[in-house]
């Protein structure tokens, strides 16, 4: 039987500080800060939008297995947002969340984007993005 994948369950973020990166995700994009007890009984942190979640360790406290080299700042994520991205853009200034780069033509899983750029708290690039 050939493999075949069929859904993102969730990824994980190595961050400096699990407080600051839960907060920004919260306040900022919408997400929902969770703790939740492991299969092996730690309690961990993670944030939830739609049916996907992003995991949450701390440099230097990684849970095993782990990525070979699991940094702060290393990941460039796309997320699809409701609404127009211009909007978007309008709400982080807003906020106080700089758009560094935007709104531009992508392509994404399923086709053509329009995205805007901006970083967490620890550098990693995020591109929020409306399906056109």
């Amino acid at each position: 039987m050939a493999v075949r994948i069929v859904a993102l369950d969730h990824l994980v973020l190595t961050v400096a500080d699990i407080g600051v990166t839960l907060a920004f995700y919260e306040r900022h994009l919408g997400m929902v800060a969770q703790v939740f007890e492991a299969a092996d009984g730690t309690r961990r942190h993670s944030l939830q939008f739609g049916a996907q979640k992003i995991n949450v360790h701390a440099a230097g406290r990684e849970f095993s297995p782990h990525a070979k080299q699991p940094c702060p700042g290393s990941a460039d994520l796309c997320f699809l947002v409701q609404g127009a991205v211009s909007d978007v853009a309008r709400a982080l200034d807003a906020q106080g969340v700089p758009v560094e780069a935007g709104p531009v033509a992508r392509t994404g899983a399923t086709g053509p984007l329009n995205s805007i750029y901006l970083r967490d708290p620890d550098g990693n690039l995020i591109e929020l993005s409306e399906p056109l």
